[in-house]
């Protein structure tokens, strides 16, 4: 097992009483992290179940739940003591919210489920376990993870000060051949593990596939699905712009409403993502334009062709999104890239100068942002500057 950020934080729950569940776009390693606690859970009393198999659907499809404890048993489980079910692949089968709930509430059984799609688990879920869940998010690699990934060290400063007064120029050769790997092929782990470069698109063609036969098949309200594939491509060329909602909707010859509800639905099945603009109003950040991003650069440069500032904004995005909430700022020819948890001001730049420092500075001070600093693809010994590899 390779390690991930996210595995602390999720090896805590084991001896809570919660429901857990970790969902993500297809392929970023949910299965491997759910079988990683369940060899950690020290009960014996405990089962993992992949919902994929059919047969195993059918343990969880009775009309009375309390049944479910004769299909449970075979596998090992018994009602004398807590047990620990680890479910695999949910979306498969409708009911399992409510079963879980039930499972939960009658027996205290403590559940951990893993699903593709958070459109299918906020639709659900909100309903049936609003108190008795709580919800982590898997996403490709960060680069850190990446490293860790090619076996190498990835112990990065935390906070924005210490990387950029701790970056070093031997760190940065030693490190830019990889983050060019990684900006072109991206953070889904099957990816980062292949050595072959040509059978590493074969794998991103696959990942593209199989959301698009399973997410959009089963998940999707959507008549013409070509037109939700149009969209993704037409999508692509705009990575870290703005959404123009009128263009788009005219260009693929459909409603503005209905251009909402495809926007909205390849976000909550992790497609892409869409930041809010930065304000100090709350009312007013949500009703400004979004900023696009995909949910890897893999992905986005199988899909179309991407500028290499498209690239280095998009991988800034990615090794930012797992544990920061991000917006940005865009005014009247003014601009920042990423306002991260609205304290700190980034600006992604292949070069930097001088003027862009104080730029920045200037316009962070004016938004009552505490920090700022340029995000760099090439080395600077300037103090407000880090490399974007040690982000």
């Amino acid at each position: 097992m390779i390690p991930r950020a996210i595995l602390p934080a999720l090896e805590k729950e084991l001896t809570t009483k919660e429901v857990v569940v970790l969902t993500g776009m297809r392929q970023t390693g949910k299965t491997t992290v759910l079988q990683y606690l369940f060899d950690r859970t020290s009960s014996s009393n405990k089962a993992f179940i992949d919902l994929e198999n059919p047969l195993n659907r059918k343990i969880f499809e009775e009309n009375d739940y309390n049944n479910i404890w004769r299909h449970l048993q075979p596998l090992g489980i018994s009602e004398k003591k807590e047990a620990h079910l680890f479910l695999d692949e949910i979306q498969h089968v409708k009911q399992l919210p409510s079963v879980v709930k039930y499972i939960y509430d009658h027996w205290g059984v403590k559940c951990f489920l893993t699903g593709s799609s958070s459109f299918y688990l906020k639709n659900l879920f909100s309903e049936s376990l609003s108190s008795r869940k709580i919800v982590y998010e898997l996403f490709p690699l960060t680069f850190a993870e990446f490293l860790t990934f090619k076996g190498e060290v990835s112990d990065f400063p935390i906070s924005f000060a210490q990387k950029a007064a701790q970056k070093n120029e031997i760190a940065y050769e030693r490190l830019i051949r990889l983050y060019d790997e990684y900006v072109r092929y991206g953070g889904f782990p099957a990816v980062v593990l292949e050595p072959n470069q040509a059978r590493k698109f074969k794998l991103l063609e696959q990942v593209f596939t199989s959301y698009f036969e399973i997410d959009v098949t089963t998940l999707a309200d959507v008549r013409e699905t070509t037109k939700l594939r149009d969209l993704i491509l037409l999508l692509v060329a705009r990575v870290g712009s703005k959404v123009d909602v009128t263009k788009l909707s005219s260009e693929l010859g459909v409603t503005r409403e209905t251009l909402y509800n495809y926007l909205t639905f390849l976000e909550r099945t992790y497609m892409i993502a869409l930041l809010p603009q930065y304000s100090q109003s709350p009312d007013r950040q949500a009703a400004g334009a979004k900023k696009l991003f995909f949910s890897d650069s893999g992905l986005a440069s199988y899909l179309g062709r991407l500028s290499d500032g498209q690239l280095l904004e998009q991988s800034v995005f990615q090794t930012l999104r797992p544990f920061n909430t991000l917006s940005y700022y865009q005014r009247k020819g003014r601009e920042i890239d990423f306002v991260v948890n609205s304290e700190a001001a980034l600006e992604v730049k292949r070069t930097v100068s001088t003027r862009d420092i104080s730029m920045l500075k200037r316009l962070a001070k004016s938004l009552r942002l505490e920090k700022s600093y340029v995000v760099t693809y090439t080395y600077s010994n300037f103090t407000e500057t880090i490399p974007v590899m040690f982000l």
